[in-house]
């Protein structure tokens, strides 16, 4: 029996001891042959019973051989309370029983206090116990490892290989890589458990393949038997360093050693060379497989988006039940490529499966149909989870703000919170850019969020200060969004772009110009978003030959290829400049079909230079192009109207009635920070807006600002009518704050018409206007940020005007520090209107967004202290605003 045993078959030992027993032979069995029989059953639990019951009724149930072998049986077959119950009725048990028991173990904690109690027992342990709790340690907090370990030491086992292999695994898996290759060489003999411990070790943290592949080659030097653990864990460390070249000669030793048809080696070479985007090396490893499990199939299904479907379907054909990772792995790529009707396919699937309760599958799947813009879809997947964890929320949050429902997205945000849910970088990161794109929702929101990132230690992550620069930026906060750029400790590539776009989207070309300096200075290697910004706030700064330059550099030296969004703002910069033939040209270099963006920019240039011909070639490609977008007939309506073709004009107005295309309609957004209500959203204007309850005194006013900017001095006439033609709505909005703020908030002072009032005396406090402000925040270094002033922010643009326009009070009030008055500009107020200059080059088109600012700034004054207003209009809005008007499309 024995013999049958050690050729590794234990069914013929069987048969052996059944001839015995049906013979008569009892004398010839004994207790050896009986823990013979166990180790062969292989965890039959049924045939292990009977050879249980043979055992007593024999009387071999007193030697402690076959107790030690029941146990070991018991334990294998997961029977561990029977292997304990055993083991509780020994008399005497032997160091073998104690570490049966202790590997039977499955909870580390138990098996820990188990070999602390062998240890108060006087157990004295061998190698074998250190082994086995060493394996235990390895998901135990590590004083514990490193005391067994000292132990190992003290008693001289330290030369023990199997014990010397288990404190290789166990730091390894603590990420302790120094410390596992510190015993590996003080090791006086390796086997290749040794060897495939330490290069195991290395390649399962990721961030050490180029290690791994040197232990392997010392491995090899060594003369060292290779098998498949050897080669799966080298050809990984191959795919983490993106070594190809390497990893083809070790796939060249595979094919000839032999290992080629093992399941876990073919694995791992068609993993390494999709790292190495060899797609088709990858495909050929896969094809040659005889053996394929849903590792293979899952790694395929995951690299081949193309033929996802083909592959999934091919797999259950083989046999092969797809996993957990199968479904995340496909509906990944079902996603990628839109296939909307697919995806609700696999989603049957999952369920009909039940892997529709897997946590990641779920989560693909909300993830999945965000994508194809069904977030009702998405809801109700979220809905029917079991349990929500904050990377569902995430999910659910990052897809309504994809989709432009930045309000859905605050909702979702607040019931994460409500439902004792802690938010990460990932949940912030989210509702920071649904904040900075949601044009009706108030700052004051991104401020809260801001004091919860504080309180929370978020704000010195790099998402999280990338999206808060980004979000200030977008809402016309750039000074602070300066101020978390300087506050950021680690400025990565996202740091330095979402800083450069802020000031390239604000014109301040300058700054813009110095921070991307200063980015190559640090060795930070910029990136298509990166020049992307930089081309256009060269475009709109009419800076031709540094953006030539710029492009140039990102094409020949940084190996960046253009895409269609750099080739219009190459296309923008030089039609702005007026080189519309040039900027034909580069078009025609696009290596794809020019997009809307790119014609719509050449459309514009041409209309602002009066170019009628290329601009009537242009317009009829975007009209047929996109028949039902009305910015492309406008700029063409525009384009007629300023050459005097009113019968054009008419044309294509009739031409969009006739089609259904209808002009977006502008509005403008107040944030008038309304405390009374208790609202976080603004109040939207359009141009003919009359339903405001206050709208014949909004209009009154609006005419009144009307002719006040008919004494502006504009040189060109035609600009001086843009600009009385533009921003009704951005008007209705101001005089809407203006009420606001007289009604609810600021006691009225009047000016003294020379820009200089005394402030009246009031009851309210300055903490009381902060409290109004802030509500409930109380994050002191919120606080101390946003705190320190409140003003409002009036932000305008207009689809079809040119140039810019400021407009600000005469008089602003002053929060008196000692009396705590708060002051509010007096209702006799004149606006002073500022044009930017015209100059060639700076020409904005009519589809750019002009702004307008006007701003009330509250400062602290010295009691004796008057308010002093200056003529300076400011157009860069630098300001810090808890107060603002914003206006859109």
């Amino acid at each position: 029996m024995l013999s049958c045993l050690r050729k590794n078959l234990p069914f013929l030992a069987l048969e052996t001891l059944k001839k015995h027993l049906q013979c008569g032979s009892h004398n010839a069995i004994d207790e050896v042959t009986v823990a013979i029989a166990l180790k062969s059953c292989c965890g039959d639990l049924k045939l292990g019973s009977q050879i249980h019951g043979f055992a007593i009724s024999s009387g071999f149930d007193s030697y402690l051989t076959v107790h030690n072998s029941l146990m070991s049986f018991y334990c294998k077959a997961e029977q561990f309370n029977r292997a304990f119950k055993i083991f509780v009725n020994l008399k005497n048990p032997d160091i073998v029983s104690w570490n049966t028991i202790l590997s039977g173990f499955k909870c580390t904690e138990d098996a820990v206090k188990f070999s602390v109690q062998m240890h108060l027992n006087g157990v004295v342990f061998d190698a074998v116990t250190y082994t086995t709790v060493l394996a235990f340690c390895s998901d135990f907090p590590e004083v514990f490892g490193i005391q067994i370990q000292s132990q190992i030491v003290k008693y001289g086992f330290g030369s023990e290989i199997f014990v010397g292999n288990a404190l290789i695994t166990m730091y390894s898996r603590w990420g302790q890589l120094e410390e596992a290759k510190k015993v590996f060489d003080e090791m006086p003999r390796k086997d290749l458990v040794s060897w495939n411990a330490i290069i195991c070790g290395y390649t399962q943290e990721g961030t050490y393949g180029l290690e791994a592949i040197l232990v392997f080659v010392d491995m090899m030097r060594e003369g060292m038997k290779l098998d498949h653990v050897s080669f799966s864990s080298v050809v990984s460390a191959c795919g983490h360093e993106k070594s190809l070249d390497l990893g083809r000669q070790i796939h060249s030793l595979v094919l000839k050693t032999g290992y080629s048809a093992h399941v876990s080696v073919c694995n791992v070479l068609i993993s390494m060379y999709s790292k190495c985007e060899f797609i088709d090396e990858a495909k050929m490893v896969f094809e040659s497989m005889v053996n394929r499990n849903v590792v293979s199939w899952t790694t395929m299904i995951s690299l081949s988006e193309e033929e996802a479907i083909s592959l999934f379907n091919e797999m259950r054909l083989d046999a092969v039940y797809p996993n957990e990772v199968t479904f995340v792995g496909l509906i990944h790529a079902i996603s990628t490529k839109d296939l909307a009707k697919e995806g609700q396919m696999i989603h049957g699937c999952s369920i009909k499966t039940g892997y529709l309760s897997e946590f990641n599958v779920s989560n693909s799947l909300i993830t999945m149909y965000a994508k194809f813009g069904s977030m009702e879809e998405s809801k109700k997947v979220f809905n029917d989870l079991n349990s929500r964890e904050i990377i569902s929320w995430n999910a659910l949050i990052s897809g309504y703000a994809q989709n432009g429902l930045c309000q859905e997205a605050l909702e979702t945000f607040l019931s994460a919170i409500m439902d004792s849910l802690q938010p990460n970088h990932f949940t912030f990161g989210s509702v920071l850019s649904a904040i900075g794109s949601a044009e009706p929702v108030s700052l004051r929101h991104g401020q809260r969020c801001h004091s919860h990132i504080i309180k929370l230690g978020l704000n010195t992550d790099i998402i999280v200060s990338g999206a808060l620069l980004d979000m200030y930026a977008k809402r016309g906060n750039i000074s602070e969004s300066r101020t978390v750029f300087e506050e950021t400790t680690e400025r990565s590539l996202v740091a330095w772009t979402a800083i450069i776009s802020a000031y390239s989207r604000h014109g301040d070309f300058e700054t813009m110009v110095g921070l991307y300096e200063e980015m190559l200075k640090a060795g930070v290697k910029p990136d298509s978003i990166t020049f992307l910004a930089v081309l256009t706030a060269c475009g709109r700064r009419g800076m031709v030959d540094m953006g030539m330059k710029i492009f140039n550099s990102m094409v020949n030296n940084h190996k960046i290829e253009p895409s269609p969004e750099h080739y219009s703002s190459m296309v923008d910069m030089l039609g702005r400049a007026g080189r519309l033939e040039l900027a034909e040209e580069f078009m025609d270099r696009m290596p794809t079909r020019p997009g809307l963006s790119v014609l719509q920019s050449l459309l514009g240039a041409c209309r602002i230079h009066g170019n009628v011909e290329m601009g009537r070639k242009v317009g009829e490609i975007l009209m047929e192009m996109e028949p039902k977008e009305s910015g492309s007939y406008v700029l063409m309506s525009n384009l007629y109207a300023e050459k005097g073709e009113w019968d054009k004009v008419a044309k294509i107005r009739r031409g969009m009635r006739e089609k259904g295309v209808k002009k977006e309609v502008g509005l403008s957004w107040v944030d008038v920070g309304d405390v009374v209500h208790g609202s976080m959203y603004m109040h939207g204007f359009s141009s003919d807006d009359k339903s405001h309850p206050r709208a014949e005194e909004i209009c009154r006013m609006v005419e009144c600002l009307g002719s006040e900017m008919k004494f502006l001095e504009i040189e060109n006439e035609r600009k001086r009518d843009e600009v009385l033609l533009c921003g009704h709505s951005i008007g209705a909005a101001i005089v809407h704050c203006w009420f606001f703020l007289e009604s609810n908030l600021y006691t009225l002072f009047r000016g003294s018409g020379d820009g200089s009032a005394r402030p009246s005396r009031c009851n309210n406090s300055e903490k009381q206007a902060k409290s109004a402000i802030f509500s409930d925040e109380k994050f002191e270094e919120a606080e101390e940020k946003h705190d320190k002033s409140l003003g409002l922010f009036v932000q305008g643009g207009k689809k079809s005007g040119s140039g810019g326009a400021v407009g600000r009070a005469v008089g602003a009030s002053r929060v008196d520090r000692a009396g705590g008055a708060i002051a509010r500009v007096a209702k006799e107020w004149k606006p002073v209107m500022k044009s930017t200059k015209v100059v060639e080059n700076e020409i904005l088109k009519k589809e750019d967004v002009a702004q307008t600012y006007a701003v009330f700034e509250i400062c602290k004054l010295e009691d004796d202290d008057d308010v002093i207003v200056d003529d300076d209009a400011r157009v860069i809005p630098k300001m810090e605003s808890n107060l603002g008007v914003t206006q859109c499309r």
